[in-house]
């Protein structure tokens, strides 16, 4: 098997890695990660303390090279969930900073301190993992219905995704890619930090994110920008007064926003201001990147685009059956198959089983739309996005979008809730553009009646000050509800 970083040689001065004023080559990443492979090869598993950091890089890549599968850990995870995480991945040591304080629930773990600049390096190199199917990272899900499962992601996963996304973004070695994004994360470690190093680029971690970091990375060279909708939303608001940050986006070859979709009018702000087009792209833990819009295609706003090089997509039913491609605009659920799949949750085979169906396809649990050029559009997650209601499937997605595009809306958030008469009444949960002055309920209904459909109005508005969001910044709609 072909290496997963080809530019990872020790003689290269290219620049691999730089988070603020600690940069790193390819020669030096690739002494460091070797050194520390060495000292982890025999290791049945490690898990990693991912802060933002440059050890955070080579403990993840010194682990792909040992073949040791790495769980990273998400820095701000509460006792009980980290202690769950260990329990079930059971690493041989954790991998931190030297610097690092680690908490209480890590003290049972034998921990290897990871420094960038290590002193001798072994002379011999590390083997990697000839077999493909070989586990790289264990990724632990957010838990929303229950203890977080840990997804094994085989190496054939990662260069599936990275490679088929090299294709539809024309992603080169010249490219250095500005994020600022967790490095614990499927979005921060295998696209922004994985992605450039395969492809023989440069990351360029922001630290936190903000708008001047942006500008300044953009500005002296970054040529894509990683983010989020909450990110792109913080653009799209101070774009008018910030002319130098609309001129740096003006010159980036591409802008990407994934874990959740953007609204259409952020969408809009944002190409209006600077004559860019947000690309979006969709993936999950457990699939990594399932579809992209192409950067060389015609993007039609709202929408992921097509299936990855090798990915097959299907919308189906409720009994598995597929939807015909006739351009009925039908709901379904997204189901896929390739490469790019994982091979199991962790010690869970009951929920493997049940994840996948008779023929191979994973259930992905998101709902979406074909439209007429055959891109995806999806309208949410099957659990809290589907709203069946008055004997229609409506996805909640689209209602947000309408909301947002009301000048008195700042966020918004649409949930289903029982009701006698519909089985689901949709429910808006607002943020107010002004909270002293908040928009009638009546104006709202209207208001997406007018844009959508008279049975796609919601029969309830109710106003928050603020939406609970994840790490990732996605809206955790059950949190609403409790």
């Amino acid at each position: 098997m072909a290496p997963l970083f080809p530019a990872l040689t020790p003689a290269s001065t290219r620049t691999a890695v730089r988070f603020d004023d600690h940069t790193m080559t390819y020669g030096e990443l690739s002494a460091a990660a070797t050194a520390l492979a060495h000292r982890i090869g025999a290791a049945q598993r490690v898990a990693i303390w991912a802060t933002s950091s440059p050890e955070t890089v080579v403990a993840v890549v010194a682990a792909l090279l040992a073949g040791v599968p790495a769980v990273p850990l998400n820095p701000k995870s509460g006792e009980k969930e980290l202690g769950h995480i260990l329990n079930d991945s059971t690493p041989t040591c954790v991998l931190a900073a030297s610097s690092a304080e680690l908490p209480p629930a890590l003290a049972g773990v034998p921990r290897t301190d990871v420094v960038t600049r290590p002193g001798a390096v072994p002379a011999t190199p590390v083997t990697e993992p000839a077999d493909d199917n070989t586990a790289a990272l264990i990724v632990y899900t957010s838990g929303t219905t229950g203890p977080p499962k840990g997804v094994v992601l085989p190496r054939r996963a990662l260069t599936a995704t990275l490679d088929g996304l090299a294709d539809v973004w024309q992603w080169t070695a010249d490219d250095t890619v500005a994020h600022g994004l967790p490095l614990f994360h499927v979005h921060g470690l295998v696209l922004g930090v994985l992605g450039p190093l395969r492809r023989g680029g440069t990351v360029r971690h922001l630290g936190r994110f903000s708008t001047d970091g942006v500008t300044r990375a953009l500005s002296s060279g970054a040529t894509m920008l990683f983010g989020v909708p909450t990110m792109y939303h913080r653009i799209a608001e101070e774009l008018p007064g910030d002319p130098s940050l609309a001129k740096a986006l003006s010159a980036a070859r591409l802008l990407v926003s994934g874990s959740a979709a953007l609204p259409v009018h952020d969408h809009e702000r944002i190409t209006a201001a600077t004559g860019r087009t947000v690309i979006e792209r969709y993936g999950m833990s457990e699939t990594l990147m399932n579809t992209s819009v192409r950067i060389d295609g015609t993007p039609t706003t709202g929408t992921v685009g097509h299936p990855l090089p090798g990915v097959e997509l299907r919308l189906v039913d409720d009994t598995d059956t597929e939807l015909a491609d006739d351009g009925t605009d039908s709901v379904g659920e997204i189901q896929v198959r390739g490469p790019n799949l994982f091979t199991e949750y962790l010690g869970r085979p009951d929920a493997t089983a049940v994840a996948f169906t008779a023929d191979g396809w994973f259930r992905t649990g998101d709902m979406a739309v074909r439209d007429p050029d055959g891109s995806i559009r999806i309208v949410g997650r099957r659990a809290t996005d589907l709203i069946k209601s008055g004997g229609y499937k409506i996805g909640a997605g689209e209602i947000e979008n309408a909301l947002l595009e009301h000048p008195a809306v700042q966020e918004a958030a649409v949930t289903g809730e029982p009701d006698d008469d519909l089985g689901e009444r949709i429910v808006a949960w607002v943020v107010p553009a002004d909270r002293r002055s908040p928009p009638s309920a009546k104006d709202l209904t209207d208001h997406v009646a007018r844009r959508l459909a008279p049975h796609k109005r919601p029969r309830v508005v109710r106003f928050v000050t603020v939406m609970p969001r994840n790490d990732m910044g996605k809206i955790m709609k059950r949190a609403l509800h409790e």
